[in-house]
């Protein structure tokens, strides 16, 4: 039987396990090339991705794209959408394949019919033999339970496709896996579980590391929203404790409230109220753990003790700013309802330095393919580097003046976002940094994940991808090959691209499929 052809994805922010697990990957038995993938492609999620990122090399072919630092949900996005493979397998940076890996992944998806999307591999926690486990090693062992987790977790590219792949709203490494799972599933998709496994070591943490982990309760307000109250139960999640988290606060703010307002009594039996629930929460953290006179009991004690007096109100809050910010979140991915334009080389002709309106001539296609998204009710914009400015090629006035002709000639455009820096100026607003993408998003008081940017080179995608926004390339001659490899979106003229988004809003939430 001809074995699948599939890619690993890795998203990484540059961590030194990152190294280990490339190299892990080299030394698999991939049977003379038969069970080798296609290409690994490493995703650099690190906010400022320079220096480029050279992690290591492995026998197949390798690249390395930057995805913005939006978090690994993007970077996987990025990863499959670049991978032309049949199947990817998204692998988590900090986890080790043992040797026999790539030959039971291959095993396990040909185990897989036309109706599976997707196949989990097991993941193991080596916990230490000679002690009792400490609350962050527990809570790292708790992924060798977690359905469809994508420390190891292959899935058919046609499924993603189907489903837009993972949710980008979340921005960490909690509850995207679980949502596309789910959407998969409810796309008529079958999940599955294979033979293989990797580990996952546990990686050193601080003090307050369940503490900032108490941030997911975001994460869990915006499945509530998506997926509705039993949201738990249909991904196969465990019931959290955010009810008795609650119910601590509300002990210790209903305490303050009664010993200011003279009622001690009250105010004591509150307090009371508030230590037994701390006091439990506490215990039973601390009974799996160390014991008395065992080594690291002392330090762990005094974590459990004073984190578990702060992770009730840290997760009560983070649940309640999450359900403010998602309380209108659109099922994945969002409408589009506004375009950014990049403008020299993408709406107009690229002419360097350009101080004169005279000078302006529109790209064929641009006043029709602007026209068609207004009539359809799509904001529009433009976004553009004017680096004249800064190193005194230009004034203010000449670039206002090209603009005011650019708008004549194509739009009107709803919003003008300028960057007058240089690149050595440090500001958050040149391209490819995101300030232009989000401002253009303020001021059209449309979200930034409902902002399309389409522009012509690389730095006008990386802005996108930074700022949270889709993005269409749309290349020129001058657009560099690796520009075009690396852009997951690609339309032949800024007509194509237009078509995308109007398109997906005549069908469904997103862009439309790729002519």
């Amino acid at each position: 039987m001809t074995p699948p052809r599939y890619a690993i994805v890795v998203p990484t922010v540059g961590r030194p396990s990152l190294a280990r697990l490339l190299g892990a990957l080299a030394e698999q038995d991939t049977d003379g090339g038969r069970c080798a993938p296609v290409e690994v492609v490493v995703v650099d999620d690190r906010p400022d991705a320079r220096p480029p990122m050279n992690p290591g090399a492995v026998p197949w072919r390798q690249r390395v794209v930057a995805s913005g630092g939006r978090g690994p949900a993007t970077a996987r996005n990025l990863g499959w959408q670049l991978a032309s493979a049949e199947w990817i397998a998204f692998l988590d940076d900090d986890v080790v394949p043992p040797a026999g890996w790539a030959r039971r992944l291959v095993d396990d998806l040909l185990c897989c019919g036309a109706d599976v999307a997707g196949s989990q591999g097991r993941i193991e926690v080596p916990l230490p033999a000679d002690a009792r486990p400490t609350d962050w090693q527990r809570n790292t062992a708790g992924l060798q339970d977690a359905a469809w987790a994508t420390a190891d977790m292959a899935y058919r590219r046609a499924a993603l496709v189907q489903v837009r792949g993972f949710d980008e709203r979340f921005p960490r490494a909690y509850r995207e896996d679980a949502d596309l799972a789910l959407r998969v599933r409810q796309a008529g998709w079958r999940l599955v579980r294979g033979s293989r496994h990797v580990l996952h070591p546990v990686r050193p943490a601080g003090f307050g590391v369940s503490v900032r982990a108490q941030a997911g309760n975001g994460d869990d307000a915006l499945m509530r929203r998506l997926h509705g109250a039993d949201w738990r139960r249909d991904a196969e999640v465990p019931r959290g404790r955010l009810g008795r988290h609650a119910l601590t606060v509300a002990a210790a703010a209903w305490s303050l409230s009664a010993l200011l307002a003279g009622h001690r009594r009250m105010a004591a039996s509150a307090l009371l109220g508030w230590t037994a629930l701390t006091g439990e929460f506490a215990w039973r953290r601390l009974a799996p753990g160390p014991r008395p006179g065992e080594q690291g009991w002392a330090a762990e004690s005094g974590r459990m003790l004073t984190t578990s007096v702060v992770i009730p109100a840290a997760a009560v809050t983070h649940r309640l700013r999450g359900a403010w910010r998602h309380r209108a979140a659109e099922p994945w991915p969002p409408t589009i309802n506004a375009v950014l334009f990049d403008r020299d080389g993408t709406l107009v002709h690229d002419v360097p330095y350009n101080g004169d309106p005279s000078r302006v001539r529109p790209v064929d296609g641009a006043g029709e393919a602007v026209a068609a998204l207004r009539d359809a009710g799509v904001k529009v914009g433009v976004l553009t580097n004017q680096s004249g400015i800064g190193r005194g090629l230009l004034t203010p006035d000449q670039v206002s003046a090209v603009n005011d002709r650019v708008d004549a000639a194509v739009g009107p455009f709803d919003t003008w976002q300028v960057c007058p820096h240089g690149v050595d100026d440090g500001c958050d607003c040149r391209k490819p940094k995101p300030g232009m993408v989000v401002r253009a998003a303020r001021a059209l008081d449309v979200p930034v994940e409902q902002c399309l940017v389409v522009g012509d080179i690389g730095a006008d995608i990386q802005a996108a991808r930074a700022a949270g926004a889709p993005a269409v390339l749309v290349p020129t001659p001058e657009t560099r090959a690796d520009e075009v490899a690396n852009a997951p979106v690609v339309a032949a003229d800024l007509a194509g691209a237009v078509d995308l988004v109007l398109a997906g809003r005549a069908r469904g939430p997103g862009l439309g499929e790729q002519p």
